[in-house]
């Protein structure tokens, strides 16, 4: 049986819609998964180095949940990897303790998906954004899995269109359960 952790890099989880309902239903869907969120663990932003590399020591699939901020991972998210994957533990003639790991990266955007083509808003696709964490597998010898994406579930819009976006959380959460459940079927 394959580990599962699921990192949440959401830095305030309590206030979004898609993220927090992503996260609820994998729970119902998969219940036996570990999950991580960091903004609940670390506020402060005050990362426990070695209580998180042995949970990602535990783990076969890690997946980083988030909402893309100005085109990449959250504040927290990005300093919980700076402090975690240490020279010597992820990378480095000594650094294999990710080596042969799974990670998949699980998002949501806040434009929509037209909005991320070279004549887009963004000029730039969506695969344009997830290079820097396709190094990181690289330089961690881990296997990079794949994305989950849902575009067009802005933060400004959460009001008027939670009933949508919960909507399309849901359609995130079972797409992200089934990678998972493919992951495990073939250990």
């Amino acid at each position: 049986m394959a580990n599962i952790l699921i990192v949440s890099g959401h830095t305030n989880l309590d206030d979004s819609v898609a993220n927090k309902e992503i996260l609820y239903r994998l729970k119902e869907l998969l219940p036996d998964l570990e999950f991580d969120l960091l903004s609940e663990l670390y506020p402060d932003y005050k990362i426990d180095v070695e209580k998180e590399q042995e949970k990602l020591k535990k783990a076969d699939i890690i997946v980083l949940q988030y909402p893309i901020f100005w085109y990449s991972m959250p504040s927290l998210l990005e300093k919980w990897m700076e402090e975690v994957f240490q020279h010597g533990f992820s990378h480095g003639t000594t650094g294999d303790k990710l080596k042969g790991k799974k990670l998949i990266i699980s998002f949501t955007t806040g434009a929509p998906e037209e909005a991320y083509t070279k004549e887009g808003r963004m000029a730039y696709t969506i695969e344009d954004f997830l290079n820097p964490i396709k190094a990181t597998c690289k330089q961690c010898q881990m296997v990079y899995y794949g994305a989950v994406k849902t575009y067009g579930v802005s933060y400004q819009i959460r009001q008027e269109k939670s009933k949508e976006i919960k909507e399309k959380a849901l359609k995130h959460a079972k797409e992200l359960a089934e990678m998972l459940k493919e992951i495990k079927n073939d250990q």
